[in-house]
């Protein structure tokens, strides 16, 4: 059996070392130099494993690399705001449990476990989560980075069903409105209330779509405001087509404008001491004027002596926080912007507006969306349907 013949390789006098070309994975020759043979091959041996390893990254990248490369892709297509909720999910439950594994590597399995994060939230939060790994792999499969789809098979049903919405009652309502009578959310508050504003579209509101001299005052939904690292964005892209929509506006809230207008030197209706839209930081603090207020238990953290200490307070109705005098615990129970908007549709289907007028007014993009919601408002009110039970049964026997 003959015997491997050694490599030789190009001796260079002026370096006084062995040299040997090879070609890199852009197709360019690359030059090594050792002063003997056998450093060289191992160095050559170094060299290409490299190359092998970075021609497999590019044909097989890590399902970071491609996830952030589709998330690229996606921002020419969809709406700021959707891109961000994308991202967001991408790196919590895509990235974080699969962003180190080779995108071919990825297994039914690897998935399954992964996902299982999103699966403990809402199912919501888990139906979004499962978009985008269907989206993000199946992207992977069309452009031939993967043979197969190992998500196809995911179980489409998973995370916590949602919390049952509660409207506020006419006594909370009043609670709330008196608790901030004057201070900087109650605009917001009213506008919610009244309108059935989404916290984007009230946030966005300028006085151009504020119609309070008409015979029928109203309000033109036509602007959302979002964030980008904390900075106030307003888009005349909204959710849906059909959250661009006309509110006629009752009494309680005309005058809360007008009195609002009155003083307003900025052309939001909510606007910060510079006249601008808040920022995500405005906006927080904004909010905190309600929830200073309420009985409900929560926790700071403080620094004593560069120390982290956690203190806790449980508010006692009726009584004045003891930081702040002005700040009375007056309610008994915890409210957010959305349960405002809730309230509002509640309200008008119990007044007896029709879905279909509803759906439009609230923004709905479908009638089927405010009947899944509030089906049991509008249909399952015993005073409601008494006459048509005792009408159906009328000639039964007894």
């Amino acid at each position: 059996m003959a015997r491997p013949k050694k490599p030789t390789y190009e001796w260079i006098e002026s370096r006084n070392e062995y040299r040997k070309r090879i070609k890199g994975p852009n197709g360019k020759y690359v030059a090594l130099y050792a002063q003997t043979p056998e450093e060289l091959t191992e160095k050559i041996a170094v060299v290409q494993r490299q190359i092998e390893e970075e021609v497999y990254r590019r044909e097989n990248p890590t399902v970071r690399d491609y996830a952030e490369k589709w998330l690229t892709m996606q921002a020419a297509h969809i709406r700021a705001t959707t891109l961000a909720d994308y991202t967001s999910k991408v790196k919590i439950y895509i990235i974080e449990p699969l962003g180190d594994k080779y995108m071919a590597e990825v297994t039914p399995d690897d998935v399954k476990l992964a996902i299982a994060k999103a699966a403990a939230r809402s199912a919501s939060i888990y139906r979004g989560v499962q978009m985008l790994y269907k989206m993000i792999f199946g992207s992977a499969v069309e452009s031939r980075i993967i043979d197969e789809n190992p998500c196809k098979n995911l179980n489409p049903r998973g995370g916590r069903a949602p919390k049952e919405k509660t409207a506020l009652t006419e006594e909370q309502v009043r609670t709330l409105l008196d608790a901030i009578r004057g201070l900087p959310p109650y605009p917001f508050v009213m506008l919610c209330l009244y309108a059935g504003l989404r916290r984007e579209e009230a946030l966005a509101l300028q006085w151009d779509s504020v119609f309070l001299e008409e015979s029928a005052p109203h309000i033109s939904v036509c602007r959302a405001w979002h964030t980008e690292h904390n900075r106030p964005v307003v888009l005349t892209d909204l959710k849906t087509k059909a959250a661009k929509r006309t509110i006629p506006i009752p009494p309680q809230l005309v005058d809360c404008l007008k009195a609002v207008k009155e003083v307003s030197r900025s052309d939001y209706v909510i606007a910060n001491r510079e006249g601008e839209p808040l920022s995500g930081t405005q906006w927080a603090r904004l909010w905190k004027y309600v929830t200073v207020r309420s009985t409900k238990e929560r926790t700071y953290t403080r620094y004593v002596k560069g120390e982290k200490i956690k203190h806790t307070v449980t508010p006692v109705l009726g009584e004045a926080a003891a930081h702040n005098k002005t700040i009375v615990y007056s309610m008994d129970f915890h409210v957010t912007p959305h349960q405002l908007r809730h309230t509002y549709i509640t309200n008008l289907l119990l007044a007896g507006v029709d879905v279909k007028t509803v759906q439009v007014m609230a923004g709905h993009e479908h009638a089927k969306i405010t009947l899944d919601i509030y089906a049991h408002l509008t249909y399952n009110q015993p005073k409601d349907l008494i006459s048509k039970v005792t009408a159906a049964f009328a000639n039964n026997p007894k």
